[in-house]
């Protein structure tokens, strides 16, 4: 075997072994940016590019953008500018062996990083219909040369396909979970209209939730879980008669009966959905009700027993229906709503999510403090 045969063996196994202990954490990999860093990191060990940079298509700004390349924050530029621009209109791939010696080379990625762009490469990323997705762009090389190579064009000609499919598998999922997300928000807001209480209820039911969540130290996935689902947790009043859900005044006892059902409700509307997060969603619904001591409903649930996006969606709730204006209250007074939490905690509310409430007080009631006010109300928090 010839020294250079040799060589190309040995440039032939590293490369293969990139692959393989890439291929894993890609395959592993859900989040778009964090799959993007991966893409990119491959390419560039892959051709021994100084940056790498996966750029993708934005089809509703008609701009190309990037979280990923190297040593930078996210860049976006014109979906026609400089070598990327240029390939992601011609589905053509560039070899450059100097930058500023190119008219189409863009200089203003540079002044923004102030960076000395030399050696470019750029491959087009194609979806599965053919149409270009996005830009696989790698700049300067590293070593002896400088410069790269046609062999280099050809390994991240092979990466970019490689790339292209797991892209556009994670962007469908992410386009499948921004639906769900919106799914969700419409019909949050489709049980709201169905009551006359105050506008933006369940947005701030899912903000104060996400708030006090953090404020636990929960996962950062948890509350976004959190921030998710506790849009839901009143699905259940669609099936609620409008003569008890927009009733002035104290409900009867029958009334309040059904008035109850609506967490059960909320839950088998969504409890045999396939996804994972209309069933978080569903145990919210049916759990945000229930009482630290056991006294709530519709389960009786006791303590820890509750699912706790349905504690913390308790707490929430109860604090934006105690400084609202409903139908059938004015908002309380700011120090008689922490006054009653305070009152109510472990016995209706676990102690340490009115911690975090009380912790994280001025931040979270800020919301509040400016909304039209109408003074006291003896008729409490309950339409009992």
């Amino acid at each position: 075997m010839t020294e250079q045969n040799e060589l190309q063996t040995q440039e032939s196994q590293k490369i293969l072994d990139l692959l393989f202990s890439y291929m894993p954490k890609i395959a592993a990999e859900r989040k778009m940016d964090n799959l993007l860093v991966l893409m990119a990191d491959l390419g560039r060990s892959i051709v021994s590019a100084d940056r790498c940079s996966l750029w993708l298509v934005d089809e509703d700004s008609n701009e190309l953008w990037t979280k990923v390349a190297h040593g930078v924050k996210e860049l976006r530029i014109p979906a026609d500018a400089g070598f990327a621009g240029y390939s992601a209109q011609t589905g053509e791939s560039l070899l450059i062996a100097d930058a500023y010696q190119d008219n189409r080379f863009d200089r203003r990625s540079d002044e923004k990083t102030h960076y000395r762009t030399a050696s470019v490469m750029t491959v087009p990323l194609m979806n599965s219909q053919g149409k270009v997705m996005g830009v696989f762009q790698a700049i300067n090389k590293v070593g002896e040369t400088k410069v790269f190579s046609r062999e280099d064009l050809e390994r991240l000609g092979l990466t970019a396909v490689y790339s292209a499919k797991t892209v556009e598998s994670a962007m469908l999922t992410s386009e499948l979970e921004a639906t769900q997300r919106e799914i969700i928000h419409i019909l949050g807001e489709a049980s709201e209209s169905r009551s006359q209480e105050t506008g933006g209820h369940i947005q701030r039911v899912a903000g104060i939730s996400a708030k006090l969540a953090v404020a636990m130290g929960l996962p950062a996935e948890e509350v976004d879980k959190i921030r998710l689902a506790t849009p839901m947790h009143d699905l259940g009043k669609i099936g609620i008669p409008d003569s008890v859900l927009n009733k002035p005044g104290k409900l009867t006892d029958e009334e309040y009966a059904i008035m109850k059902t609506h967490s059960e409700l909320g839950y088998t509307m969504l409890a045999s959905s396939k996804r994972k997060l209309l069933r978080y969603a569903a145990n919210v619904a049916r759990s945000h009700h229930e009482r630290w001591d056991g006294r709530g409903y519709p389960l009786g649930l006791k303590g820890n027993e509750i699912p706790l996006a349905g504690r913390i969606c308790a707490v929430a709730d109860v604090l934006d229906a105690l400084s609202s204006p409903r139908c059938y209250k004015a908002p309380w007074p700011e120090e008689r709503v922490k006054e009653e939490f305070l009152k109510m905690s472990g016995s209706q509310f676990q102690p340490e999510v009115v911690d975090a409430l009380m912790a994280n007080w001025d931040e979270i009631f800020a919301c509040y403090r400016n909304a039209p006010h109408d003074g006291d109300d003896s008729t409490g928090e309950s339409r009992r």
